[in-house]
């Protein structure tokens, strides 16, 4: 994703991930995420929709949003990737940088890190 791309997230705490149903319909969520080095970070739950639709389909667009997903900025198509234990460690750490989460033991019972590229 090109930097002009990204400059709509600074300082933003959500954004609105645009992931599709088998059918071709978006399904919008406001995430929260993280930016590291043109790559943005997402946290989500294991079994969550949008992760069994992202299996299906990687394609997805973003915006940046309001925390009740009322769009911001201007909508971005881009990748998301489910990612291995190591760069996951890696966004969570950012993550809790960015919003100060506690050790919270329901955030590591079923967690799953995307990146969008």
């Amino acid at each position: 994703m090109s930097h002009a791309a990204l400059a709509q997230f600074a300082n933003q705490q959500y954004l609105n991930l645009g992931s599709y149903k088998r059918d071709g319909s978006p399904v919008q969520t406001p995430v929260w995420f993280a930016e590291d080095d043109g790559t943005l970070y997402i946290y989500t739950l294991a079994n969550a929709g949008k992760v069994k639709r992202i299996r299906r389909n990687p394609r997805v667009r973003i915006a940046p949003c309001t925390m009740r997903g009322n769009i911001t900025g201007q909508w971005v198509e881009a990748k998301v990737h489910i990612v291995d234990a190591t760069t996951a460690e890696h966004g969570h750490t950012l993550l809790l940088q960015k919003y100060g989460w506690k050790n919270d033991p329901l955030l590591t019972l079923s967690e799953c890190y995307l990146y969008v590229t």
